[in-house]
């Protein structure tokens, strides 16, 4: 379904006779800013708008998009707006609001989510909802997956660009199941789709997707967990797993490091490459690595 609009017209319209239908909550200390800059520079851009026949025989307004901007002027005291009117139906008006909502640069992730949702129930499919937010089809073909199954912990750490959308399936496919769940975070790493601070953070998010749940709703309760001597026991054994494979990688990265010095060290007592090296301004190190070299043998 695509949306054909007439050229739309620029009327200063008066605020009373705008009607917010799907009124959304904002974080106060951005809508401040927002009514601060408003108020310093003006409104930059206007409002979208479509009429609609008032009950008092007076044309009155459908808000489409700026709801933000029309309650900034509302607290700033204007009594009229700048407003682009177009002739839209209920159902193209609701979808343009949605789709701006969504493709907006600094939009809250939930916001996004809960947009192609809502996108989705008015019967548009994964090609419309892409095409009509700018996103990739298949993108939204997971969103769509992980929101069916409720995972907004998951969700929101794809939109921030914390987690790849792949690993957050990848933990979604792993259900509860703590032995699941480590094993598809390990095999994320081992692929070489979670590296450094990703993979910290994916351990987390599971976790914490697992005790908390998988929404992040500030009224969710933790779980109730009965703490049993098998439970401690099972605890204890995965910490001393964890330890060991802590201990075996970091045993695999000392050898390495060791060829490398051992290899550094012939290198740099061979006159010839330090030569080749000077020519190219190359030849300084790290004090702590030049010293290891020069105990070893080496010459700088």
């Amino acid at each position: 379904m695509t949306i054909a609009l007439p050229m739309p017209e620029l009327r200063m319209i008066p605020i009373d006779r705008i009607e917010v239908l799907n009124p959304r909550e904002r974080n106060q200390k951005k809508f401040d800013a927002i009514v601060d800059n408003i108020g310093n520079i003006g409104l930059k851009k206007p409002v979208t708008v479509t009429p609609r026949p008032g009950n008092d025989g007076a044309e009155r307004y459908m808000l489409v998009c700026g709801e933000g901007r029309l309650k900034a002027l509302l607290r700033l005291g204007e009594s009229r707006i700048p407003a682009l009117v177009v002739n839209v139906s209920d159902e193209d008006a609701f979808v343009m609001g949605l789709a701006e909502n969504i493709a907006r640069r600094r939009h809250q992730p939930l916001e996004l989510l809960r947009g192609i949702s809502l996108l989705r129930e008015k019967g548009y499919g994964a090609k419309e909802i892409g095409l009509k937010t700018n996103l990739h089809e298949a993108y939204v073909r997971q969103i769509l997956e992980l929101t069916d199954k409720g995972e907004e912990r998951l969700l929101v750490a794809v939109e921030r660009g914390k987690l790849p959308i792949s690993i957050a399936l990848l933990i979604m496919s792993a259900g509860d199941d703590d032995k699941a769940l480590q094993l598809a975070v390990q095999e994320a790493y081992e692929s070489g789709e979670l590296r450094g601070h990703q993979l910290m953070y994916a351990k987390r998010l599971a976790e914490r997707r697992q005790f908390l749940g998988r929404s992040i709703n500030k009224t969710t309760t933790r779980k109730k967990v009965d703490v049993t001597s098998s439970s401690l026991v099972r605890a204890y054994k995965r910490e001393v797993e964890r330890q060991r494979l802590m201990i075996r990688r970091s045993s695999v990265v000392q050898q390495r490091l060791l060829f490398v010095l051992g290899a550094l060290g012939k290198m740099y007592a061979d006159e010839n490459f330090l030569n080749i090296l000077r020519l190219e301004r190359l030849d300084s190190l790290p004090k702590y690595l030049g010293e290891r070299i020069l105990r070893s043998g080496g010459s700088l």
